[in-house]
């Protein structure tokens, strides 16, 4: 009966949630008739509005510095989620150019965050680096589980090169996409002051060398920004909307960006961000901010207006408080949050023996905030451990054909 129920409910907020993303395709009762239309009505009204404040709003970082003006067509909608159930209010994104396939996205994630039971956690699983990218782990799991995971997540780093590449993971991340999946791409940076490349860990960077114009580091850095936004803008002609989590774990010290004068850090979040959005014109990207457990985990966020979602890095077998720190600060940022990375056991040689009931039942009783996790591949992956399976049927996860039609697309 406790099974039955759920999928019930699972039905139930499908269907709620396609009906708010394709009313024409709701057939209303006559008791909800004129709710309905009024609804849509304003729907139309925010969505012709947005539009023309983005194509004629150059000043639109100024504008939303000056108290958000350029943000006031969002309070309608706002109200209009809250009241019908399928939003929550702030899910506006960061850059108010965002298409519409992205805000759809980001306004799912944010009803999500404001459940309180039932199916409300999206689960995720990391294909591979680079060139290594595949579905192969994606269908280990579904084999495994009889359930394909409602996000991939793909990498651009090139190891062997020291540089970054993004057909094939590209081809993974679009694949997954027209299959009904949502896509998250991170990028384990080179380093640009190093003039050979590579240098994932080294040590004293300079972070502002990256933004003095005239330097090799600049220039080297600007390289890198147009070789990520080629990527980004072929999954945007593809039609994909990316959570993209640049810089991840900055709080710690083991890559070059991490562990800085956390205002030098949001200075080069900041000007990546203004970079993507007004000069590439990549509409298509939710920003995830992903530093790792611990400490200073809110100290390197850039704010509201440069931020999307909020999460954080895990690897250990306990889900608990005392095990997993810095959750308090990373939920006060008003954004979705979740576990941008999940693996057992620690950072390095996981056993691959893992009960992963206890990650399910470590978020309910101590991370109820969690609207999505992505589990790291390898030995942490969700085909490698023990009762994934359970993980993936458990009430509170959304899988692949879990979510909502319409939600994601191939176009």
């Amino acid at each position: 009966m406790k099974q039955f129920t759920s999928d019930i409910k699972r039905a139930q907020g499908r269907e709620d949630f396609s009906r708010a993303i394709n009313p024409e395709s709701f057939n209303p009762t006559p008791s909800t008739l004129n709710i309905e239309h009024s609804n849509r009505l304003n729907v139309e009204r925010w969505s012709l509005k947005s539009e023309c404040s983005a194509a004629t709003a150059p000043n639109w970082r100024v504008l939303a510095a000056a108290g958000g003006a350029a943000r006031a067509p969002l309070a309608a909608v706002s109200l209009l989620l809250a009241v019908t159930g399928f939003g929550a209010p702030s899910a506006e994104p960061a850059n108010p150019k965002t298409n519409a396939k992205a805000r759809t996205i980001l306004r799912y994630l944010h009803e999500l965050s404001a459940r309180k039971e039932g199916p409300r956690i999206l689960s995720g699983q990391f294909s591979n680096f680079g060139n290594g990218a595949n579905l192969r782990l994606m269908e280990q799991i579904r084999d495994k589980t009889g359930r394909w995971p409602a996000l991939i997540g793909v990498d651009y780093a090139d190891f062997g090169r020291g540089s970054l590449t993004y057909k094939v993971p590209n081809k993974v991340a679009i694949d997954y996409w027209k299959q009904g999946g949502l896509v998250t791409v991170m990028a384990h940076l080179y380093n640009p002051a190093n003039p050979k490349g590579g240098g994932l860990r080294d040590k004293g960077v300079n972070l502002e060398d990256l933004l003095q114009s005239g330097t090799d580091t600049h220039t080297r850095w600007m390289q890198e920004l147009d070789l990520m936004a080629e990527g980004l803008q072929e999954l945007k002609a593809a039609g994909v909307a990316v959570l993209w989590r640049p810089f991840h774990e900055m709080n710690g010290g083991w890559f070059w960006w991490g562990a800085k004068e956390p205002s030098q850090f949001i200075r080069v979040w900041r000007h990546m961000f203004d970079y993507f959005s007004q000069t590439k014109n990549l509409d298509n990207l939710l920003w995830v901010y992903g530093p790792n457990h611990g400490q200073n985990t809110a100290k390197y966020y850039a704010g509201e207006n440069y931020v999307d979602l909020v999460g954080l890095d895990a690897y250990t077998d306990f889900v608990d408080r005392q095990h997993i720190k810095g959750y308090d600060e990373v939920i006060a940022l008003p954004k979705p949050f979740g576990f941008t990375e999940y693996g057992p056991h620690g950072s390095q040689n996981p056993p691959g023996d893992y009960d992963y009931r206890r990650f399910i039942d470590g978020l309910e009783k101590d991370f109820p905030q969690t609207c999505f996790f992505m589990s790291w591949n390898a030995k942490w992956s969700l085909a490698q451990n023990n009762y994934t399976k359970e993980l993936l049927a458990h009430p509170s996860v959304i899988n692949r054909d879990g979510l909502p039609a319409g939600l994601v697309r191939a176009e």
